[in-house]
């Protein structure tokens, strides 16, 4: 246990990228596909503060005590002994905010430790794109939890690994942002060296939404999934790629994405996206996660500088034809996510 510390908080919860993703075959015991995968933080990241519900709406008020919805009483780190209702503010994300992975964060973290805090506000400042492959909800949820933590001075990272792996299979290698070998649906976890020099993503998303239960299963209508002992060795072959702190493969066969042609299926414009990236100067190009973002890597020489320019030169190509801007990144370790 460490010191609970003051809020507000704020962390940042990075996008992720599967450097390689091999699936398998779907586990009967909770329907979800067996993968290999090496899943890689980005600096493209949501912001999430926590703060103390009340707090927030006295600051929307602009004095006073403002409304109190809470039934806690008392104030600092003595408010009350009752948990309160809390909230997720996410704008511009469609749906109820309770229904919000990032809000059953908080609801998994106070039954699992019997914290009774306050209510709390958690506000989201969405940069990743929704449903795109980029684990962009995992990563809040994730993120929501190193705060929690943080605020209730339970900061076990065994604790947080177990919450995550009950949130979604994405949700555990974003706990602690790096670089990690994923198997399993993506819960058992290895950490893998650093990168030994940063390398430029371009980040492609699309004017488009993917369900990753529709990619999936088009998925298994395309391909047979791999077998067991193709999938060991498959994920040996990644580990092995990346256990000398590689940026990427030496092998651009290992950053195969085996949901790629259902995403396409799905989603046409995802191949000229590719194209594009392509065009622009990456050194491979592939979709992330289950779709339908695009992403480029420039490993070589000045890899991040290269991405730039490749971002400056498509952004108008990208405007007129209605698509997101694109984004560069680098990779990112835990320190760019840290709570504080």
């Amino acid at each position: 246990m460490t010191t609970a510390a003051a809020l507000p908080l704020r962390a940042l919860a990075p996008a992720k990228i599967n450097l390689g993703l091999f699936v398998g075959a779907v586990r009967e015991h909770d329907g979800q596909h067996e993968l290999a995968s090496v899943m890689q933080s980005i600096s493209l990241a949501d912001t999430l503060t926590l703060e103390w519900a009340d707090d927030a709406r006295r600051h929307e008020a602009g004095a006073g005590e403002g409304p109190n919805t809470s039934k806690d009483e008392g104030e600092g780190e003595g408010r009350g002994t009752r948990a309160g209702v809390d909230e997720v503010v996410c704008p511009g994300v469609p749906g109820a905010p309770a229904e919000n992975l990032a809000a059953a964060a908080l609801r998994v973290f106070r039954e699992a430790t019997d914290w009774e805090a306050p209510a709390l506000r958690l506000t989201i400042d969405k940069r990743i794109p929704v449903a795109a492959g980029l684990g962009g909800g995992s990563a809040d949820a994730a993120a929501a939890l190193r705060l929690a933590a943080r605020a209730s001075g339970l900061d076990s990272e065994e604790l947080l690994l177990e919450l995550a792996v009950r949130l979604g299979a994405d949700v555990p290698a974003q706990v602690a942002p790096g670089r990690w070998l994923a198997s399993g649906a993506g819960e058992r976890l290895r950490e893998l060296p650093a990168p030994s020099h940063p390398f430029g993503v371009l980040v492609l998303a699309l004017a488009a939404e993917l369900s990753t239960a529709a990619v999936y299963a088009r998925a298994d209508e395309l391909r047979e999934p791999r077998g067991e002992r193709e999938l060991a060795e498959k994920l040996r072959a990644i580990e092995v790629a990346f256990e000398l702190s590689a940026a990427v493969p030496q092998e651009h066969e290992l950053l195969h994405n085996d949901l790629q042609e259902a995403a396409i299926s799905l989603c046409p414009q995802v191949r000229p996206t590719l194209t594009q990236a392509l065009e622009a100067g990456a050194d491979v190009a592939f979709v992330s996660g289950s779709g339908p973002t695009v992403v480029g890597l420039f490993a070589r020489a000045n890899g991040s500088g290269r991405a730039e320019r490749a971002a400056a030169g498509l952004a108008g190509e990208r405007e007129a034809a209605g698509e997101p801007a694109p984004v560069c990144a680098t990779p990112v370790d835990v320190d760019f996510a840290r709570a504080e």
